[in-house]
């Protein structure tokens, strides 16, 4: 299985591309993808879900404009 798959299909589902979500961190998407590797906390995937949710509601409000 794959780590992290629960934060790879959050933001498949929400439309949201995972160097979007590095962008938020302020890290390199090549250094997030690497950070994938290895199951993260809890307490981590729940932060990462909430910029998730962030960034599909800002996409979401611009393509209501």
């Amino acid at each position: 299985m794959k780590a992290n798959k629960d934060i790879r299909q959050y933001a498949k589902t929400k439309g949201v591309l995972l160097w979007e979500v590095a962008e938020r961190l302020n890290i390199n998407d090549s250094n997030f993808s690497r950070k994938l590797r290895k199951e993260l906390p809890e307490n981590e995937k729940t932060e990462i879900k909430g910029i998730i949710d962030s960034i599909a509601n800002e996409k979401n409000a611009a393509a209501t404009k």
